[in-house]
């Protein structure tokens, strides 16, 4: 079983995370931040990833704690289920419009952690959530994960439609890279033999 539980708590945050790679995309969420929630359901139903978050974070002062250390235990978590990535796909890549937003997401689960980000929002928020903590989300998440995630959006003028079109697309990108190939027949998929 690809699973894992990641409990992480500090002076500002306080989370309990659970995965299931080979899930169905069951989910159940409670980080305080709604928008946020809405995003971690997207990316389970469409990953197909199993996903619990519990979050209880410092949200009086503002939301950066706590959508940072979400991203930062549920990167370790995948990390953590993917053990010795015997067998994954290893690479992959989603092309996903929502309405008129259009995102790409393109990811290496390579053990070096890097992120791309080109995207940009025109308003300050979406719901009470401020809209510079996606990148926010998506570092800590790709820092921790260990992969490296390319996310760019090509256009779109909605800024919830912008921000939910690059969780969808890491989410489909993601459930096409942590797959087992049946032709790697057990093998790392990497010359070095490790990743």
């Amino acid at each position: 079983m690809r699973t894992a539980e990641i409990n992480r708590k500090t002076n500002e945050t306080e989370i309990a995370v659970s995965v299931n790679l080979d899930g169905s995309g069951k989910h159940e969420m409670a980080t305080g931040i709604g928008f946020l929630d809405h995003m971690l359901d997207q990316l389970a139903r469409h990953s197909l990833i199993d996903l619990a978050v519990r979050a209880k974070g410092d949200l009086h002062i503002d939301f950066h704690h706590t959508a940072e250390d979400v991203g930062i235990a549920l990167g370790q978590a995948i990390k953590q289920a993917l053990g010795d990535k015997t067998g994954i796909r290893r690479y992959a890549s989603s092309d996903l419009v929502m309405d008129e937003a259009f995102t790409r997401v393109a990811l290496d689960v390579s053990g070096r952690p890097f992120l791309v980000w080109k995207v940009e929002f025109t308003r300050d928020k979406v719901g009470e959530m401020d809209t510079e903590l996606f990148r926010e989300w998506f570092q800590a998440f790709a820092m921790n994960a260990g992969i490296t995630l390319h996310v760019e959006c090509l256009y779109g003028d909605n800024n919830h439609h912008i921000a939910e079109s690059a969780f969808k697309a890491l989410a489909r990108a993601l459930r096409d890279a942590v797959e087992i190939d049946p032709r790697q027949a057990g093998r790392i998929p990497s010359t070095k033999g490790t990743l």
